[in-house]
């Protein structure tokens, strides 16, 4: 079955089995959301934006999905209850996190959603992973690469290939 659009997604864990959790929704996004194309390897990287709290484990995939944007963005915040997170404080420990970083070629700004992400050219832990599946994909609004947005990220959190237990 073909689907309509193309969306990049980012799954970070940092409570739990954060290895399990991210299987566990690359599961529930196929369900819900659509047929998952490409995967990342898996990064971990020190929390960024509020110190002192366990390392994250993240990933990118690449979603053929027929959802509409807002429809994509209840389906990513539904896997994300599914899979026990809670929204207490911003950049806070949880067990998912789940953004979209792109979708298709579409420039968005909601009260819910912007797309592309707009935080997405200061986080090498985001940019990493996305460029293992969409190194020469290039963001509607900057018009560079993701290859481009990586060697220009200003952030320079350590972001190292997880070599653990998959």
């Amino acid at each position: 079955m073909n689907h309509k659009h193309n969306a990049y997604l980012l799954l970070g864990s940092n409570l739990g089995d954060r290895v399990a959790t991210l299987h566990r929704a690359l599961v529930a996004l196929a369900t819900k959301a659509g047929k998952i194309v490409s995967v990342s390897a898996v990064y971990e990287t020190a929390a960024w934006g509020n110190e002192g709290q366990p390392a994250f484990l993240n990933q990118a995939i690449l979603l053929n999905t027929d959802l509409e944007p807002e429809q994509l963005l209840d389906a990513c915040q539904q896997v994300e209850q599914q899979l026990g997170r809670e929204r207490l404080e911003p950049w806070g420990p949880r067990t998912l996190d789940v953004d979209i970083l792109f979708y298709d070629d579409l420039v968005l700004h909601t009260e819910r959603l912007t797309i592309p992400h707009p935080r997405l050219p200061e986080r090498m832990f985001a940019l990493t992973p996305l460029a293992d599946i969409a190194t020469t994909y290039v963001h509607p609004e900057l018009h560079k690469s993701v290859a481009d947005l990586l060697a220009d990220c200003p952030d320079k959190l350590p972001v190292e290939q997880w070599l653990g237990d998959m």
